[in-house]
């Protein structure tokens, strides 16, 4: 697998893992910058080691701010090597580039390596657990802010979407040229697999490369996945989704115990007339 590229995969089979709340004991939100003049939010680049992602969310915890992006971008291995039990991975510790922030952040989880080192034999979270946190340093989180551009929020944690429900995403790649108006996704539900560790969605415009790890909200505006894969099937552009409860929830379960941060600005979403 290509670091900061989107694995390509032709269906998607997961494993149950419990849900997250949003919020760990004892965590006070901190003093976000206002969302205009913020640089780091959900939605910037992060180069690790080279490899383009997409951040998705940002966390906290009683001490130090992160952002979300994919395990995958942290990957070693060819793009064809997503099981997070046996890929490759650069370290815990690695310098994260991510844009709009004055220095490195540096990778402070990855659900790869905490299953390698769980010694995990669950094939279907082997295969679809793919979350990592970059912790930023703590000279740029004054230039912080929560909330998802163009749409806000998010306003929550969601645990499930249905077939044929809303979903909401916002993607950067720099594949796109600059072109903003392509950075917001809009588009529907096509199902959970394997008790809901996975959500394969259809967009306009689908995920491409760049754009892993990206958030995904509901109608609602709550947060309910990280964009993992593009998938062949079960529709050829559809993306996979993981379960950001359950990533959540295997992060807490092995020692990353931190808030999804909600956002400042106001959830403003959906627009199109579809469910």
């Amino acid at each position: 697998m290509t670091r900061g590229k989107l694995t390509t995969v032709v269906c998607v089979a997961l494993a149950v893992a419990g849900a997250a709340s949003a919020t760990p004991a004892g965590a006070a939100p901190p003093a976000w910058a206002p969302a205009g003049a913020a640089s780091v939010h959900p939605g910037v680049q992060t180069f690790t080691d080279g490899g383009q992602c997409t951040a998705n969310f940002v966390f906290y915890d009683a001490d130090d701010v992160f952002i979300g992006q994919s395990a995958h971008c942290a990957g070693t291995g060819a793009a064809t090597d997503t099981n997070g039990c046996d890929a490759g991975s650069l370290p815990l510790g690695t310098p994260v580039e991510v844009t709009g922030a004055s220095r490195p952040g540096t990778l402070a989880y990855s659900s790869w390596i905490a299953m390698q080192a769980a010694g995990e034999t669950d094939a279907n979270a082997c295969d679809f657990n793919d979350f990592a946190l970059v912790r930023l340093d703590p000279a740029d989180h004054d230039t912080v802010n929560p909330s998802i551009p163009f749409w806000g929020g998010p306003t929550g944690l969601a645990d499930a979407t249905a077939t044929g429900a809303k979903v909401l995403s916002y993607g950067n790649s720099s594949l796109r040229g600059g072109l903003a108006q392509l950075s917001p996704k809009e588009g529907v539900s096509l199902g959970q697999s394997g008790g809901g560790w996975s959500h394969s969605v259809f967009t306009v415009t689908p995920g491409i490369p760049g754009d892993s790890g990206s958030a995904f909200i509901d109608k609602q505006g709550r947060a309910f996945g990280t964009l993992s894969t593009l998938a062949l099937l079960p529709l050829a552009g559809s993306n996979g989704v993981g379960d950001l409860s359950r990533e959540l929830a295997y992060a807490r379960a092995h020692g990353t115990d931190v808030t999804l941060a909600t956002g400042t600005e106001p959830f403003r979403g959906p627009i199109l007339p579809l469910p």
